[in-house]
């Protein structure tokens, strides 16, 4: 884990109620991988050593991409702008600063010997499984990736995407895609899968359980939790969870889990 005052490189509303931050901290990014996690501290420097801090503890957030820059690596923030952090934070302009530390956390863990890979996300779940899929593309893996949302407006624009990843949308009102949740196309396509990738609310990995458990298919499935968090790495016991292994730190032993282990 390293520290850095990151600067904001880009900041930019993305698609409906979502923002991406662009940040150059290469001693962040150095050694993360899709799936770990940052803490970022949503308040500035009013004087020098004296924060003004609200909301007072800090938001633990997914590293959503990177890129390569003149200056060195910079990685991407995607979140829903719904409290006064994410507000905070959609409010900053490139040249501004926030306090991170990072990575953090167990990321996503891709098996050699898998090929067909099955990414499932809903909402803002997207998130880390947009770099994943960069990545999974890049060692030429087959990529299929399921998002799911209420509306239109809370879907991953698919030009933004690897074109060799196959996507498949649900909405519940159907604007976009298939009408229904995204579990629905995740039965049809768990055969093919050697391995599953999911982020996501708690009602979608039950949701997801059960259909696991009706197919009787041993298929892998990581699932990232999310749990409110003061510290992240392991200290305040924020965000411990009930595992058929017993209780773990969502923030040190996860985030990710096997969906089975505790779903």
């Amino acid at each position: 884990m390293r520290t850095a005052q990151a600067r904001i490189t880009e900041n930019r509303r993305l698609y409906g109620d979502t923002v991406i931050t662009w940040f150059a901290a290469p001693e962040v990014v150095r050694g993360a991988l899709p799936g770990q996690f940052l803490m970022l501290r949503c308040c500035a420097e009013t004087a020098p050593g004296r924060p003004a801090c609200d909301p007072l503890l800090p938001r633990p957030m997914s590293y959503h991409r990177v890129r390569q820059s003149p200056e060195g690596p910079e990685f991407a923030l995607l979140y829903d702008v719904i409290g006064r952090g994410t507000q905070w934070l959609a409010g900053r302009a490139p040249g501004e600063t926030a306090f991170v530390w990072g990575p953090l956390g167990r990321g996503y863990a891709i098996r050699p010997r898998s090929q067909n890979l099955l990414l499932v996300g809903g909402g803002i779940g997207v998130a880390p499984l947009a770099w994943l899929a960069d990545l999974a593309v890049e060692k030429g893996k087959s990529v299929t990736l399921l998002l799911g949302g209420r509306t239109a407006d809370q879907i991953f624009p698919a030009h933004l995407l690897a074109p060799e990843v196959e996507l498949v949308v649900t909405t519940e009102d159907g604007s976009l895609g298939l009408r229904g949740l995204v579990t629905e196309p995740f039965a049809e396509h768990l055969s093919w899968a050697d391995q599953v990738f999911a982020c996501g609310p708690n009602p979608m990995f039950q949701a997801m359980a059960e259909v696991v458990r009706r197919s009787r298919l041993r298929r892998p499935v990581q699932v990232l939790l999310e749990e409110r968090m003061g510290c992240g790495w392991g200290i305040c016991y924020g965000c411990a969870v009930e595992t058929k292994r017993g209780m773990r730190l969502v923030c040190k032993d996860g985030p990710r889990f096997e969906l089975r282990d505790v779903f």
